[in-house]
C-alpha cells in the first residue's frame, strides 16, 4: 500500500489463472483491474480509471509469458485525501512487482496541481484539488521517463501542461528511488 499523505489504496493481485474463453487473449494475459472505493459501489469515475490503470499497467506487462491467462488486480481505497489516481498508480505498480511479473519497465503516478495564479503543486491534498484551476495525473515510465498516461481535469494551456509535466517527471525519479529503497529493504531480510 502506497500513501501520499493520507491517501492510502491496498493492492492485491490474483493469477495468472486460467482465463474465462470470453476475456482469453490468444497470445498474452488478459488483465483486468478492478477499483474499489473506500464506500459504497463503484461508479462511472472507477470505471474510468479502472481503464487508465489497465492501459498503463499493459504497456509495460510483458503478458506474452502468459497467453490465455487471467491476472486480475485490485486496488481498494482505504483513505483518499487528494492524487488518489496517482497513488493507485503507484500501488498496481508495486502489485506488479511484487507479484514478480515481468515488466518492460516501471512506471509511478504523479498528479500535479495548477493553482488560481498558475503555481504548481505536487501531490495536492483533496482541499488543494477543489481549489485548483487544473489537476493533472501522469503516469510516467522508469526507462526514459516516458508518459504512459495523461489525464486532465480542469483546463490548462499546452505551456503550463509541459510545465507540469517536467514537474511530474523530476519528481517520479524520488519515487523510483522509493521503490528501489523497498525492494531492496525486502530482499535483504
Amino acid at each position: 500500500s502506497m500513501s501520499p499523505g493520507d491517501t492510502s489504496v491496498l493492492a492485491g493481485l490474483y493469477g495468472p489463472a486460467e482465463a474465462k474463453v470470453s476475456k482469453e487473449l490468444p497470445d498474452r494475459a488478459a488483465l483486468e483491474v478492478l477499483l474499489r472505493p473506500k464506500v459504497g459501489l463503484p461508479g462511472v469515475m472507477e470505471r474510468s480509471r479502472e481503464q487508465l490503470l489497465r492501459q498503463t499497467c499493459e504497456a509495460v506487462l510483458l503478458g506474452v509469458l502468459h497467453p490465455r491467462t487471467a491476472i486480475t488486480l485490485v486496488l481498494q481505497v482505504l483513505s483518499d485525501a487528494g492524487s488518489l489516481l496517482s497513488c493507485c498508480l503507484n500501488a498496481a505498480c508495486m502489485a506488479l512487482l511484487d507479484a514478480g511479473l515481468p515488466l518492460a519497465a516501471l512506471f509511478c503516478g504523479v498528479t500535479c496541481a495548477l493553482q488560481p495564479d498558475g503555481t504548481i503543486l505536487l501531490d495536492p491534498t483533496a482541499r488543494q484539488e477543489q481549489e485548483a484551476r487544473a489537476i493533472l495525473t501522469f503516469a510516467i515510465a522508469s526507462s526514459e521517463r516516458k508518459v504512459l498516461m495523461a489525464n486532465t481535469k480542469g483546463s490548462c494551456s499546452v505551456e503550463e501542461m509541459q510545465q507540469c509535466l517536467a514537474a511530474a517527471q523530476r519528481a517520479a525519479d524520488t519515487i523510483f528511488q522509493f521503490y528501489r529503497d523497498s525492494v531492496r529493504r525486502r530482499y535483504s531480510k
